[in-house]
């Protein structure tokens, strides 16, 4: 049993389809928590639930061993950050962080220092005068996070909080709100649908994928170790090989891919037996490609064409044709500034770097 516990959570609009769907989950006390998945896989409607706006159809929610369903949200002690910070424009930075402290009726003394001191973690003391049309975008987060969290809520919950934000402030606010998690440690739900987000900011990420928990990891578990075919491709870029398995010993197994050619896996599952259907995994940035196949001794080597080329700024993009797939490759900027389109290469890896998963049903793996 978690801190937040969420057994069989169920939500259906119309009676006939869920928009979530048999949701588990456990959450220990002070964990930043991401739910992950693009729009329509159920984390935002799940996220509503557990702050009270939505009433699940099913299942229960318990918080530190209370069951959700007895308390109006305006009694769950839960601070909620929105996408586009819903800040009183009437109001400065600091009566906007002091206005959930007099709704639940403390001094007019201690909420004047409890404002000051969450609005000097945010970093906004010589802001607190001004009106939310007088901040920047990232600066109305800030406040808004603030008093979020200025009434030492249970649980923080942050529905796309960075959204709205440029490139550049969301890769700052995404360091400064782990900052402050750290500084405060009350445990945090992130709702997102941008990867980046989730892997730089998560203790654990629960990736959501049709009203269902396709699989819940670390960051470093779900991109190096997933366990669902769509959870390998949803994060990050990967290369996907329709396969068959051939030989299985111990932890690795040998595959056959669609241009007749084997090789070595990491098994990834416990069906990859052989003459089973699977899809092979290798990341781009596990690849090298190199002119000759002696340049990669002990390693598995793929000829191909190179289609098309990328600058990336620290790499460079490859488009590799072999056979009928089209592979990318991520390779160091002085390495790829020597290639160009239409020249023969060769792609070497290691076979611990490839991962096997079960092919999904009907889609021609």
């Amino acid at each position: 049993m978690g801190y937040l516990c969420l057994r069989s959570v169920t939500k259906s609009y119309d009676g006939k389809s869920n928009a979530v769907d048999d949701v588990s989950i456990d959450i220990e006390r002070g964990e930043f928590i991401t739910f992950l998945g693009p729009s329509g896989s159920g984390k935002t409607t799940t996220l509503m639930m557990i702050a009270g706006f939505e009433i699940p159809t099913g299942g229960v929610i318990e918080l530190a061993g209370h069951d959700l369903a007895l308390s109006k949200p305006y009694q769950r002690n839960i601070g909620m950050v929105f996408q586009n910070y819903a800040l009183f424009p009437h109001m400065t930075a600091l009566r906007n962080v002091i206005f959930p402290l007099r709704m639940r009726g403390l001094a007019r003394a201690d909420t004047k220092a409890r404002a000051d001191k969450m609005l000097d973690l945010v970093g906004l003391s010589a802001f607190a005068g001004r009106y939310p049309r007088e901040l920047s975008g990232g600066q109305q987060q800030r406040v808004a996070l603030a008093r979020g969290l200025v009434f030492n809520p249970d649980l923080v919950l942050l529905d796309e909080p960075l959204g709205a934000l440029d490139k550049k402030l969301r890769e700052q606010m995404q360091v400064e709100i782990k900052r402050i998690h750290r500084s405060v440690g009350t445990t945090v739900i992130y709702v997102t649908h941008d990867q980046t987000e989730a892997l730089t900011m998560s203790d654990l990420v629960v990736v959501m994928h049709q009203a269902r928990v396709a699989q819940v990891g670390t960051p470093r578990e779900l991109y190096e170790a997933p366990t669902d075919l769509f959870v390998a491709d949803f994060l990050g870029d990967s290369n996907l090989l329709a396969a068959q398995v051939v030989e299985a010993s111990g932890d690795e197994v040998a595959v056959q891919i669609a241009n007749g050619q084997t090789i070595r896996a990491v098994r990834g599952s416990s069906a990859a037996a052989t003459g089973a259907r699977v899809v092979a995994l290798i990341r781009p940035e596990d690849m090298a490609v190199c002119a000759s196949n002696e340049q990669a001794h002990g390693q598995d080597v793929l000829s191909g064409t190179l289609r098309d080329i990328s600058y990336h700024g620290d790499t460079f993009k490859l488009d590799v044709a072999v056979g009928d797939e089209l592979l990318t490759v991520k390779v160091a900027r002085a390495h790829g500034a020597a290639m160009s389109p239409g020249q023969d290469v060769f792609l070497s890896w290691k076979p611990s770097a490839v991962r096997v998963l079960p092919a999904a049903d009907g889609d021609g793996r």
